[in-house]
């Protein structure tokens, strides 16, 4: 669909000037390198950004090496050295400050990013709820909207047929509900 480098915003806390950009993965091998997962639409754009950071912006970390693998790379990070120090960093995603990312300039263009806390309607105009995550397990990007009704939150397919509309500045997205068939 119509995004810009990140690909799954995964919490709705996320700072307004910070993006994630990637997830440590599992360790791969004993000498401290692990699988990183990146969330960039040129995926070793990641490399790019400078130092990543964690969402607290507590730990910083440097790309000392990176390797293409089957789905995701293999990366040693500077001050990670053995395997034990590589399962610490297991499922922790990584940020950079908004600043050091492209310029959006292309209308319709957005990070993920931008679109979590936006408001989900109807094309009527009914409310759905509001945004909370983009996820992506591999099978396509879904959008994530919580319900003022609580519960499970409705998982959809991010595509254009089911997301028409995304209005940043109205800080809204459309959301046309597929028909359910028994």
């Amino acid at each position: 669909m119509r995004s810009h480098d990140e690909a799954a915003a995964a919490k709705p806390a996320v700072p307004t000037n910070k993006v994630r950009v990637a997830r440590i993965g599992a360790p791969h091998g004993v000498r401290g390198e692990m699988k990183l997962w990146p969330f960039t639409g040129d995926p070793a754009a990641v490399a790019d950004y400078g130092a990543l950071e964690t969402e607290d912006g507590k730990r910083q970390f440097e790309i000392e090496t990176m390797r293409a693998a089957k789905d995701h790379f293999v990366v040693r990070l500077v001050g990670v050295a053995d395997r034990d120090a590589a399962e610490k960093l297991v499922n922790t995603d990584l940020f950079v400050p908004r600043e050091r990312l492209p310029a959006i300039e292309e209308d319709d263009t957005y990070y993920h990013a931008d679109l979590i806390g936006l408001a989900a309607v109807t094309p009527d105009g009914v409310a759905l709820g509001h945004v909370t995550a983009l996820h992506n397990f591999g099978a396509g990007d879904l959008i994530e909207i919580a319900t003022p009704q609580g519960g499970e939150p409705l998982l959809l397919p991010f595509t254009d047929a089911i997301v028409p509309e995304i209005d940043i500045a109205a800080k809204k997205v459309v959301v046309v509900l597929p028909s359910v068939t028994e």
